[in-house]
């Protein structure tokens, strides 16, 4: 039991400690819910802008939530202050640190009570259009509540809590839409309800420190708990208070949580989307989606709402990206190790690509490596989502670098002699645009349709030893002799070339010390 009930991390401390740093803007502007907040927000990602508080809101400037944060975790430097990390550490050390944390769980503790019970609604005080959600972007079918929250539900045999990532439209006065799979989380707690005929309990927790949609967006395995990842990022376990209408769990300093039930009677479905969603698409035809039936609002004084934009493309990321080039990529990682493969030396998924690429830096030690990888990958829970083409290299090419993949690709990649692997179809993202429509039908299907690809872009084992390469497989790299290497940096003043001529790409590059390695004048 929590000495001070209510005193841990919150998202007003996040504030705090964003403001404080030069992270956080206050939009004092009017702006308009109906597509320009998103088109702001937009705006601001691609500039590499900070975390956002949204303050004159159109028909929400006397409503009961006036305010709306976005962009909080926008950016690796944020990303890096959420953990606790100096915001210049380096994407590899942002990956190796989540990495081993969430083998380091911290279990959440019970409090009496906590400023998100300081009101309660009910009944026909319930009414979303308190709450300024936006229409994000133009295509969308409607207002957006859930895009940046946690969504909490029980396994009804096991007793284990899940929190998901799910999004979420206004249906109307108490009612949200929901988007809902069987492969998720919470989707294999709906079939047990929806066998046993009984209403599935739920909440939905808006605005806690970000640490909550960060691990609530991430695809743990499903024997792991995310209020305990919550607990590991922070160091200290998250404080939890019971719900009023249900026996749910819910950080007690949240903003405001939604409590209520979805019937699982389809009769009851209502039409939801479209959503342009993480692909960076517009969304597809608007289809009959399970119903969050709100029971319960409780609330701080004058709550926070967040959100967030959906949709990575070139140029324009998202909050997804931060979560896949760093959690997603960490998880990956672990989830291999989990299954008994060796010599992973690094993970990394390019944050565009909100989780369908993956590329696996390996010490290669037996044939079929490659291989291994990507069955262990697909075979995952995770894969509804994720790992549509993985590409495993060795420790020459880093994982990070769009060249060196570029030159893997081009060098030890040759689909004759198997380095290109396809497997499918298998399951796969029903919001994938280059999914056809008619296999992402989720009431016919499930789910959708994937035929994946596996790039070995590893030295191919299956090639005779040259003797003519001292026994190599390919001929070896054309590689600077590094005793000549060591000389030329030795005498680089000498030659007066200097480093002042390098790009910013090359500078970006190459770290200060690889630089001062390289040439001792820098």
């Amino acid at each position: 039991m929590s000495e001070k009930p209510g005193s841990g991390p919150d998202l007003r401390g996040w504030i705090e400690t964003l403001e404080t740093a030069g992270e956080l803007k206050r939009v004092t502007a009017r702006v308009d819910w109906d597509e320009e907040i998103g088109a702001v927000t937009r705006a601001n990602m691609a500039l590499g802008g900070p975390a956002l508080i949204f303050e004159n809101i159109r028909d929400h400037t006397d409503t009961l939530c006036t305010r709306l944060m976005t962009c909080g975790l926008s950016t690796r430097g944020r990303t890096a202050m959420m953990a606790g990390l100096p915001a210049d550490i380096s994407d590899r050390d942002l990956v190796r640190h989540f990495k081993d944390r969430y083998r380091a769980p911290i279990e959440p503790v019970i409090v009496e009570t906590g400023p998100v019970k300081k009101n309660v609604l009910r009944d026909n005080q319930i009414d979303l259009g308190q709450f300024p959600a936006p229409r994000w972007f133009g295509s969308d079918g409607g207002r957006y509540i859930d895009t940046y929250c946690g969504v909490v539900t029980r396994d009804p045999e096991t007793g284990r809590a899940n929190v998901g990532l799910y999004r979420g439209m206004v249906a109307g006065r108490n009612t949200i839409a929901k988007l809902m799979l069987p492969t998720q989380g919470w989707g294999g707690h709906f079939g047990k309800h929806r066998n046993s005929g009984e209403k599935m309990p739920i909440a939905i927790v808006h605005g806690w420190h970000d640490v909550l949609p960060f691990c609530a967006g991430s695809p743990f395995p499903r024997r792991i708990c995310e209020w305990d990842m919550m607990g590991a990022i922070l160091g200290k376990p998250v404080e939890l208070v019971k719900c009023e209408t249900n026996d749910l769990e819910v950080p007690a300093n949240a903003e405001f949580v939604i409590e209520g039930y979805i019937d699982p009677d389809p009769d009851t479905f209502v039409m939801e989307g479209p959503f342009a969603d993480y692909p960076g698409h517009e969304g597809g035809k608007p289809s009959p989606k399970p119903v969050v039936q709100i029971e319960c609002i409780t609330h701080r004084d004058n709550p926070i709402m967040r959100g967030a934009l959906e949709g990575a493309r070139p140029g324009f990321p998202s909050e997804d990206s931060t979560l896949c080039g760093y959690s997603w990529s960490a998880i990956a990682w672990n989830m291999l190790e989990d299954a008994g493969v060796d010599g992973v030396l690094d993970v990394w998924m390019p944050p565009v690509v909100t989780g369908m690429n993956i590329v696996v830096q390996i010490q290669k030690r037996y044939h079929g490596h490659a291989q291994q990888i990507a069955n262990t990958l697909w075979g995952t829970s995770a894969g509804q989502w994720f790992f549509k083409n993985v590409m495993v290299v060795e420790e020459d090419i880093d994982p990070r670098d769009w060249e060196a993949r570029e030159w893997a690709m081009a060098f030890r990649v040759n689909a004759g002699e198997g380095g290109v692997t396809t497997f499918g179809p298998t399951f796969g993202s029903v919001l994938d645009p280059s999914t056809k429509p008619e296999f992402a039908d989720i009431r016919k299907y499930g789910t959708a349709r994937w035929t994946r690809v596996l790039v070995d872009a590893t030295r191919n084992w299956t090639f005779e030893r040259n003797p003519d390469w001292d026994g190599r497989r390919m001929s070896p790299i054309a590689a600077m002799d590094p005793a000549l290497e060591r000389r030329i940096a030795d005498r680089w003043s000498e030659y007066g070339i200097g480093i002042d001529y390098l790009d910013d790409d090359m500078r970006e590059r190459l770290t200060l010390e690889e630089l001062r390695k390289r040439f001792p004048d820098a």
